[in-house]
């Protein structure tokens, strides 16, 4: 007996996967779907029966009865008693619906490439790695784990049964009017010493949107950035894409080296100073309030921005955290980037920029065309949880357990690398940098380190002819998981001398 075409389209168009989550007759229906929006299948045409749909597939007869089913109740076939199915034409053309098949549809599968010339961007490569190891250390990103679930599932629904979210959706924003945005004003205001309202503030999605909207606003082709000699990766790729010339400033003990800006730039040759004045990215060290106090002078004097970068304020493990430069900047020199929630899950964080009205004004034309929906949910929650005191007292809660883990981590490194390498131990944050000396092969070591199920990401590693260090990131491990990690990093760290 020879197969009838539409039989013989089945057997080459049609792969069903048992092993797939989907049931048989959803991607059997897809499939045919998309076999009709490709002109495979036209108007009219007959179906096989479902017994032979069923040998066709080598499926049970009640599959095949369910795919047709399927079909019939999104509207592409017609089932007619006694004659048969048929293909119809729907009156509304959905989008072609992506269907599993390892057959002739490859043939039709879309372009990997333009055809037109567009410009690439060296600056934006992704830094990121894949790998299959275990165990990670990190730039000193917060466990996720400690995220409190239960409490943010009620949480969750009671902001999104608030009557007046709806609204706020389907009127147009008032920044100045937002509950929100005054709350966070109140919250910054008592725990960072500001003296701000919500026309000094934008809140974004992160840090890198706050960072990238100011740079868009201060950097212009060839103006001179200044940056600590190391310095954020992801901080240098925003100001490299404006075409901004980074010039880098030595870093010490004491935080950035102010006098060497004194000595080798001149008035209205810098355009702004990117600095975590608070703890250095990534070497942990915090500027003194000397080289504070000097640094602020020396920009009313040179006429540059300061933009002062506060990245992990609420990780504060002994004594009180020092305020920000801004909160007693009176003549409108810095712009103060920080993110609160990062006790939360990424989501349910939020970055802001504090900064002179006129210049938040500006940014906001940015913002709004970046993200003009915004997330009035995550901002929902987060007054709620500023409100009640629920985002302090996570903080305080988790900032204890951040601590344990820090002297786990310190017992462990001086018992396994206190002859080769030196650390100082930062008031707070969740990383420690690590220097090796004698100095070796970092790429080597992360090498050896992944073989042993630990992935060093090269974004960590910070290797010159004077340094050679790595930002020890331990906050997303437990005590248990922290001395694992150590154990395996002396192992990587011996096997490479072996060789």
């Amino acid at each position: 007996m020879i197969d009838s075409p539409v039989s013989t389209l089945f057997k080459q168009l049609i792969n069903l996967d048992k092993s797939e989550s989907q049931p048989l007759y959803l991607q059997a229906s897809r499939q045919i779907i998309n076999a009709v929006q490709r002109n495979y299948l036209t108007k009219g045409t007959n179906l096989p029966g479902t017994r032979v749909l069923s040998q066709l597939l080598n499926i049970h007869r009640n599959t095949a009865v369910a795919i047709y089913e399927e079909l019939a109740s999104q509207g592409w076939v017609e089932i007619i008693s006694n004659k048969g199915t048929f293909i119809l034409e729907p009156e509304q053309k959905t989008a072609k619906i992506k269907a599993t098949s390892q057959k002739i549809n490859e043939r039709y599968t879309y372009a990997k490439t333009t055809g037109f010339p567009f410009q690439n961007s060296f600056h934006l490569a992704s830094t990121v790695q894949v790998t299959n190891a275990k165990y990670s250390i990190n730039d000193g990103k917060p466990d996720l784990r400690l995220h409190p679930v239960h409490q943010f599932t009620r949480w969750y629904s009671a902001a999104m049964k608030r009557k007046t979210l709806i609204n706020k959706w389907n009127r147009s924003y008032d920044f100045d009017s937002s509950l929100f945005l005054t709350q966070l004003c109140n919250y910054l205001n008592a725990t960072r010493g500001f003296h701000i309202s919500p026309n000094n503030l934008i809140n974004t999605r992160s840090t890198e949107m706050s960072l990238y909207v100011v740079s868009q606003l201060l950097l212009k082709q060839n103006d001179v950035i200044l940056v600590g000699q190391l310095s954020n990766y992801a901080a240098n790729m925003i100001f490299q894409q404006t075409g901004a010339q980074i010039k880098t400033v030595p870093v010490d003990v004491n935080g950035l080296d102010v006098d060497y800006i004194k000595k080798n730039f001149v008035k209205n040759s810098i355009r702004c100073i990117y600095i975590c004045t608070h703890r250095d990215y990534p070497t942990t060290v915090s500027l003194s309030a000397e080289r504070r106090l000097a640094l602020l002078q020396l920009a009313k004097k040179y006429k540059f921005a300061i933009i002062e970068d506060d990245y992990d304020y609420d990780f504060q493990f002994e004594g009180s955290a020092r305020l920000p430069m801004a909160s007693s900047d009176a003549g409108g020199m810095i712009i103060y980037l920080g993110k609160i929630g990062q006790s939360l899950f990424p989501s349910f964080q939020t970055g802001f920029v504090i900064a002179p009205e006129d210049l938040i004004l500006e940014a906001r034309n940015y913002l709004e065309l970046l993200d003009k929906q915004g997330d009035l949910i995550q901002e929902q929650m987060l007054f709620e949880l500023i409100n009640e005191g629920e985002i302090y007292r996570l903080t305080k809660k988790n900032i204890v357990i951040y601590k344990k883990r820090r002297a786990i981590l310190c017992k462990l490194l001086t018992q396994y690398f206190s002859t080769i390498a030196q650390w100082n131990v930062p008031s707070g944050g969740l990383a420690m940098w690590l220097q090796f000396s004698p100095k070796i092969s970092l790429l080597k070591l992360a090498k050896e380190a992944e073989k042993n199920d630990l992935f060093l990401p090269k974004t960590i590693l910070y290797q010159n002819k004077n340094t050679c260090a790595i930002r020890f990131g331990f906050g997303h491990l437990n005590e248990i998981e922290i001395e694992i990690v150590i154990k395996k990093l002396k192992t990587a760290y011996n096997n490479i001398l072996l060789k």
